[in-house]
């Protein structure tokens, strides 16, 4: 498994389980293992099994290259989680102009500083445009309401699972 932009509250979960061989990788984190490039990663094809790319996509220069690499290194048949912000209402399409560089203007329109895009309904879409088969699991709404309510879970977040078909 290759985790993206490693997050500690997930480090430790996946470091422990023990049939796993977990791998971190970002560009800048001092907790990832690894220095990449999201962008062109250093691993040859049919690599992993599953990557976890969790917030970073709407940090990216150009997130279709990304997801291209994403499927690229991606054994037939494994599978990538690649969760982005969602802001509601959500926009019908994706939101992104590169020539917006000054930090407030950025917040405003994409949500942070830091961010190039802002997703719309077509994220799904944009995942298949790249090979992918994607599912979109709405999970939170089958939890219990207490369980909603305790871990504060956003209701109506879908998890993007992209999967690359077998070859």
């Amino acid at each position: 498994m290759l985790h993206v932009a490693p997050e500690l509250c997930y480090m430790k979960r996946f470091e422990s389980l023990p049939k796993l061989e977990y791998l971190t990788a970002d560009l800048e984190s001092p907790l990832a293992k690894i220095k990449m490039d999201i962008h062109n990663i250093p691993f040859p094809e049919n690599s992993f099994d599953i990557i976890f790319c969790n917030h970073v996509l709407e940090h990216v220069q150009d997130d279709k290259k990304v997801m291209s690499e994403i499927l690229r290194v991606l054994k037939p048949g494994g599978w990538a989680i690649l969760q982005v912000p969602i802001f509601l209402p959500l926009i019908q399409k994706t939101f992104e102009d590169p020539t917006i560089i000054d930090p407030q203007k950025r917040a405003e329109l994409f949500g942070q500083d830091d961010h190039v895009r802002v997703y719309g309904k077509d994220y799904a879409d944009r995942i298949r445009s790249t090979g992918f088969e994607v599912i979109e699991e709405d999970f939170i709404d089958g939890l219990e309401p207490d369980l909603v309510k305790k871990y504060v879970l956003p209701q109506g977040e879908i998890i993007h699972r992209a999967i690359k078909p077998n070859q």
